[in-house]
């Protein structure tokens, strides 16, 4: 909210006089989802608003987008949701790729693009993504930062409807949405590829089978094996009707929503597990398997409940937590992207977006783990158990056995490498080929150190042994040598490209199979002899820096408990704080893990712009009226997480004193 923004006073249930905020103006370069129209506050008077603050890169962002539907559905005829698109990436700034986004995620509401984050700033959101509610008189009466308040704002709106049916201020009927026109042709929005052996094709005369590829047409919800035109339709597995869902079934019958990664299952386990493929069925936070011969889906790891936000018990709420003994079913995940089997570690490694870790599932023993990542989202290299990743959204395997991973928001590439010690114990190591930390990006050709990448999604290794990039935002192709430690261009002027195969065919050079998303289409390309050196410069993300006088820094997570809940202290203190920085140094103290909400940061005078990296947890159970917990009470885990760009000034004016809430309505 800005500062000028007009004010009202009133009381609240406590007779304690208050000072009620008029939300600002809707301001941007252009609507969607209106019909052409642009919109006002006052044009939405007598609804309640709730303005999405988001980025169509951001994990969150879209884990947020799926929480409010069900919202947006019960409260059709009062509520409208106004998506404020406030870009990270310099490609999400471009209005074709915000246009393509909204229709990639069916978004069934308005959205204001706002370029220049002006409404981003009237609102001073910090975070994506931020939600703020206003009520139909046009005063705000809620701000949040990051997911996992859909149960808050329910209570809220029924609250809000209530009181403004009887003051008369609400008004019922459709809001302004107008659809947008659907994308035609054979693929919409296809997400991953993998090339299928031989013995899965059509048989041609000689009784040999032909090439065939399976592709994720993760818009329309669905898993398609194509012929090698790589269009015609062979097989189709979901709902042919495009529609999304999550059930377990043969051919069509079976549903999807937006999955992602498709990992071959190796020759030697097919017959004894009984499918052939493995599926990250992204959006229902599940693992799923095709058998290619009878066209079953199953499920295979998920119970659908998405992980680290508001669990319902111990198996579903701690990020860094998977009980050896529970089944691979009862485990809840978060946005898998990718997949890979991995001959080194005995199993599949998920990319697992959404908690910006690596997961690993053995389909032997039908377990899930955690294979790499703390759960903190930024870039850090170190053990398996140290690193630090940023939604990981693509992975593969190499022919020396190590992985690469593109590490998509920090426009990264890290590499996994294993060791055995003399007594056979594996250690896992995560190193960066590019990256510098999660607002450093661009088109820069280089070393690891001046290389740039704009979001990359998916990754090949090419018969040379270097590792071919979809550096999405950029629409290129990169390439990176190992050897020379050094990034070059291949091709340019593709639409999202998310993913990459090799394809080889006797008597031919290697082919590449670019699976252009934005395109929504397959495409071969030649591998280029030589590669080219592009220098389009480093960019910053452009959102605003938060200001910071300098020398110390207070810092308040504010958490408000749900209505029937309390804090569990039967154990201690159940908030806790994890502060770093980017650089290490800008922290001189007041950084690491430890238990409370508040915290008191010095900063390195020598330092003027950093990334503070804060998660922030608290723990609570369902109550007495009396305030005890019963002794089988549900238990919830509740986390945000925050990577906030400062810049120290020295002015007495800007802000030494900082507070984000972890959770901010009841």
């Amino acid at each position: 909210m800005s500062e000028t923004s007009n004010q009202h006073s009133g009381q609240d249930h406590t007779g304690q006089k208050t000072v009620r905020v008029r939300a600002s103006e809707l301001t941007g370069r252009s609507w969607l989802n209106t019909g052409e129209n642009n919109l006002d506050l006052q044009a939405l008077r007598g609804k309640i608003v709730i303005l999405d603050f988001w980025t169509l890169c951001c994990i969150n962002c879209l884990h947020v987008l799926d929480e409010l539907r069900p919202l947006e559905e019960e409260f059709s005829d009062v509520l409208v949701t106004v998506g404020v698109h406030s870009p990270k990436f310099e490609h999400e700034a471009d209005p074709v790729a915000l246009a393509a986004a909204v229709d990639r995620y069916d978004i069934k509401h308005p959205v204001l693009d706002d370029p220049e984050l002006t409404t981003w700033q009237a609102y001073t959101a910090r975070a994506w993504p931020t939600l703020v509610v206003i009520d139909p008189e046009g005063y705000i009466v809620a701000h949040l930062s990051g997911e996992g308040h859909v149960q808050g704002l329910t209570s809220l709106v029924r609250e809000l409807v209530a009181e403004h049916e009887e003051k008369g201020t609400l008004h019922r009927g459709d809001g302004p949405y107008v659809p947008r026109p659907k994308t035609e042709g054979t693929f919409a929005f296809p997400g991953k590829a993998i090339e299928l052996p031989t013995e899965f094709g059509p048989k041609n005369l000689f009784g040999t089978g032909s090439r065939t590829y399976l592709v994720s047409d993760t818009a329309r919800h669905r898993i398609l094996q194509v012929a090698e035109d790589l269009n015609t339709v062979l097989t189709t597995y979901g709902g042919e009707d495009g529609e999304k869902g999550s059930a377990d079934g043969i051919g069509t019958t079976a549903r999807f929503n937006e999955p992602q990664g498709l990992a071959l299952v190796p020759a030697e386990l097919r017959e004894k597990l009984g499918y052939d493929v493995l599926i990250t069925d992204t959006v229902n936070h599940r693992l799923r398997s095709l058998n290619l011969r009878t066209g079953e889906v199953r499920t295979l790891a998920g119970n659908g409940v998405q992980r680290v936000i508001d669990g319902d018990n111990a198996v579903t709420g701690n990020a860094n937590h998977i009980p050896a003994d529970a089944p691979a079913t009862a485990i809840a995940l978060s946005s898998p992207w990718d997949a890979v089997y991995s001959r080194e570690a005995g199993q599949f490694v998920i990319a697992m977006a959404g908690t910006h870790q690596l997961f690993g599932y053995d389909p032997v023993s039908e377990t899930v783990s955690i294979f790499a990542g703390a759960g903190v989202e930024g870039l850090q290299d170190g053990t398996a158990e140290d690193a630090w990743f940023a939604q990981p959204s693509g992975i593969i395997e190499a022919r020396d056995g190590s992985l690469w991973v593109a590490c998509s928001e920090t426009s990264g590439l890290r590499h996994v490498t294993f060791t055995r010690d003399d007594h056979g114990h594996q250690s896992v190591q995560v190193t960066s080929a590019v990256g510098l930390g999660l607002f450093d990006f661009g088109f820069v050709d280089g070393d690891s150190q001046t290389s740039r990448m704009q979001h990359p999604l998916g990754l090949a290794e090419l018969p040379d042994g270097s590792i071919a990039v979809a550096d999405t935002y950029n629409g290129a192709i990169r390439r990176w040598d190992p050897a020379a430690k050094e990034l070059s261009t291949l091709q340019r002027g593709l639409a999202e490209p998310a993913d990459l195969l090799v394809e080889h065919s006797p008597g031919e050079d290697p082919r590449l199979i670019i699976v252009e998303t934005n395109a929504h289409q397959l495409v071969r390309a030649a591998i280029p002899a030589q590669a080219r050196k592009v220098d389009e410069g480093a960019i910053t993300t452009a959102r605003p820096a938060t200001k910071l006088t300098g020398g110390t820094l207070e810092f308040t997570s504010r958490f408000t408990v749900p209505t029937g809940q309390k804090l569990d202290t039967r154990w201690g203190d159940p908030t806790q704080l994890k502060i770093s920085s980017t650089p290490e140094n800008f922290l001189l103290d007041g950084a690491g893990t430890s238990q409370g909400l508040s915290r008191t940061l010095v900063l390195n005078p020598e330092i003027q712009e950093a990334v503070l990296h804060i998660t922030a947890r608290a723990a609570a159970c369902d109550g007495t009226e009396d305030g005890d917990i019963p002794e089988h009470a549900a238990c919830h885990l509740y986390q945000q997480d925050w990577g906030i760009p400062v810049t120290v000034t020295g002015d007495a004016a800007d802000e030494s004193e900082l507070v984000l809430d972890l959770r901010g309505i009841n």
